[in-house]
């Protein structure tokens, strides 16, 4: 069972957990037997419906925080549609990545808000992949110019999450929920790959 799997039995196991709690409460209140029954069946009805909803979300790309650093396997833009209300979108598919610039073996789908901007960024990224080179990247944060040093830069925990704020302000969902129009990718540098230890030859 992958990861993915496990978080979305976990959930719904939660959900059982709490939802009996609630019924062993309301159990012992003085309600009608018929309508006991019924919040029963419907609670377990509700189980079932919880876990396939969960299942249905798996494959989406997620509007979360970027990693601070990661690895840029694959890319999509989505241009802006005026005439179908559609505000464009950019996917990216990404392996986070350690300090050292060693990958973590587990990809994952992210959405970020459009801008002309990234989706330029973006699109030559996507070239440069096509072409075999590795590009790495980074979110750059609010208040933060000085994304410019790499990957191997520091990181401005201090700095609220995500990039410089879209339309909506600082009260915009996406930059509260951590979302960046501002991603600096680069080309990916080596894995900084500890010394190996020099033994004696046994005598």
């Amino acid at each position: 069972m992958s990861w993915v799997q496990t978080h979305v039995l976990l959930l719904t196991l939660a959900y059982v957990t709490t939802t009996a709690l609630l019924l062993a409460i309301l159990s012992r209140m003085a309600f009608n037997r018929l309508a006991k029954a019924a919040a029963i069946v419907l609670a377990s009805c509700f189980y079932i419906a919880v876990f396939f909803s969960t299942q249905g979300l798996l494959g989406w790309s997620a509007p979360v925080a970027l990693p601070e650093r990661f690895k840029v396997l694959w890319t999509y833009v989505i241009e802006p549609d005026p005439a179908h209300a559609n505000p464009g979108a950019v996917h990216l598919w990404v392996e986070e990545l350690d300090a050292a610039n060693l990958p973590s073996g587990e990809p994952r789908s992210y959405l970020l808000p459009y801008s002309r901007q990234l989706a330029d960024q973006v699109t030559q990224a996507q070239g440069q992949i096509k072409d075999g080179m590795l590009v790495g990247g980074k979110p750059r944060y609010y208040g933060d110019h000085s994304s410019t040093q790499g990957l191997s830069g520091p990181v401005n925990v201090n700095a609220p999450p995500g990039g410089d704020p879209s339309g909506g302000g600082v009260l915009d969902p996406a930059f509260l929920g951590g979302q960046s129009k501002n991603v600096d990718l680069i080309p990916l540098p080596k894995p900084v790959l500890p010394e190996k230890e020099l033994t004696e030859p046994a005598q």
